[in-house]
């Protein structure tokens, strides 16, 4: 979610010290995640069901009408 909110605020640059490497030696390694994304959601080992996208789009709707939102 926090490499999705980056891209979507359109961030130009992140800087960082330790690498993907340096995280999963010492146990928070994110591999899963990335093998994880190539899987069909309901494939993957948190199961994902959409729901209500109905109601979820209303939300969307309301800031489409929005006159003084800044898009991204």
């Amino acid at each position: 979610m926090c490499l999705a909110a980056a891209y979507w605020a359109r961030i130009e640059k992140i800087t960082y010290g330790a690498d993907r490497d340096d995280a999963a030696a010492l146990g928070f390694d994110d591999a899963l995640i990335y093998s994880e994304l190539q899987r069909q959601p309901l494939d993957r080992k948190i199961v994902m069901l959409q729901m209500m996208r109905k109601e979820a789009l209303s939300g969307f709707k309301l800031w489409e009408e929005l006159e003084d939102k800044v898009r991204h």
